[in-house]
């Protein structure tokens, strides 16, 4: 099974449960790993050249998905509109894009790890969080990501089944590599990831069908 991870801060509780919890030699060895950034992720499983991954949103209509994503329920601190920039894509996440565009909001969009330096070392630059203004507008999470699959459901479904993201602790030696990676404290690492959560119900299937739904209308779509 071909497993495609998106490199970045927001899934470190994830990689680090999967890392920890597959016992079976077979089941380890039988799993290949791919990094990348979302749009890349997204392309790579939409040619079939991965089993399984988390799918940016956008990628996900007609996709099959486990309710596993990335989720913001308040301010998300890692994706964000720049109004006062020159309206720009960041190439990185297509889902983001389409989201500045749904809401009608214009300027630089940054998302990411580079987004959340951004934003902690920029307090004096207007910004806006789009997850946040999602919720402002329609009372609803918003989802990123989706862990798509096209083979291996059982697999994956064995994988996932016993995450939970306040179970996991994450070692100091990741969190260094991490730090040095991005330019961003352990600490604010950690209070980061509290913003992000990753399970997939009823609020969340309605958000994501409902953007879905007004990327089609606006005729945004991969």
């Amino acid at each position: 099974m071909i497993f495609s991870k998106i490199d970045f801060i927001n899934l470190l509780p994830f990689h680090i449960y999967i890392k920890k919890n597959i016992k079976s030699n077979q089941l380890r060895s039988s799993i290949e790993y791919k990094k990348s950034y979302p749009s890349i992720i997204t392309n790579n499983f939409k040619k079939r050249k991965v089993h399984s991954a988390f799918i940016s949103s956008i990628g996900s209509r007609g996709e099959k998905f486990l309710d596993f994503g990335i989720i913001a329920r308040d301010y998300v601190d890692s994706v964000f509109v720049l109004p006062n920039r020159v309206s720009k894509d960041d190439f990185q996440s297509k889902t983001s894009n389409a989201l500045a565009k749904v809401l009608d909001l214009k300027g630089e969009i940054i998302i990411g790890d580079k987004a959340l330096k951004f934003f902690l070392e920029n307090k004096n630059e207007e910004i806006i969080d789009l997850a946040k203004a999602w919720q402002n507008k329609y009372n609803l999470p918003f989802v990123f990501a989706v862990l798509c699959y096209n083979k291996y459901e059982k697999r994956l479904r064995k994988i996932t089944k016993n995450f939970n993201k306040s179970h996991i602790k994450i070692p100091q030696y990741i969190l260094d590599i991490y730090s040095k990676r991005s330019g961003i404290s352990k600490q604010n690492i950690l209070m980061y990831l509290k913003k992000i959560d990753y399970d997939v119900g009823y609020k969340e299937k309605k958000a994501l069908k409902l953007f879905l739904k007004l990327t089609k209308e606006k005729g945004i779509i991969l």
